[in-house]
């Protein structure tokens, strides 16, 4: 087995392509005509977006959206990249809310958190030295 599809379900799909295309230079790989559904190019696994009324269709209990909650929700996606302090400042010029400011963690890291405008915690990380 092997992860696929990590989907994020957010109120309006081709703001959240937008938007991840702005704060980090990720190019959409596919949308539904109907803009319930859209993917971005992320490698091999699938970065997602869909649509809250998709998530009411496949959870009968309903769901928690990310935007709606006023913490951060217990989760994140993270990116890895040589630099993480512009990969910060970009992603903040594009909408993104500070949580954490790039530190350098005691195991060799550069670490630092930022909120998506559709609640999602995004790390933004240099490669674990090998």
């Amino acid at each position: 087995m092997k992860l696929g599809y990590t989907i994020i379900y957010v109120a309006d799909v081709p703001a959240a392509l937008d938007f991840y295309s702005r704060a980090f230079g990720l190019a959409t790989r596919f949308v539904h005509e109907s803009e319930t559904y859209g993917e971005l190019a992320t490698g091999e696994t699938t970065l997602a977006f869909a649509a809250h009324a998709l998530a009411e269709l496949n959870f009968t209990g309903g769901h928690v959206a990310a935007d709606q909650s006023a913490q951060p929700l217990g989760f994140e996606i993270a990116f890895v990249t040589a630099d993480v302090a512009a990969a910060y400042a970009q992603a903040l010029v594009a909408g993104a809310s500070e949580l954490a400011a790039p530190v350098s963690k005691p195991w060799g890291q550069t670490v630092a958190y930022v909120r998506c405008p559709f609640g999602v915690v995004v790390e933004l990380c240099t490669p674990m030295a090998g």
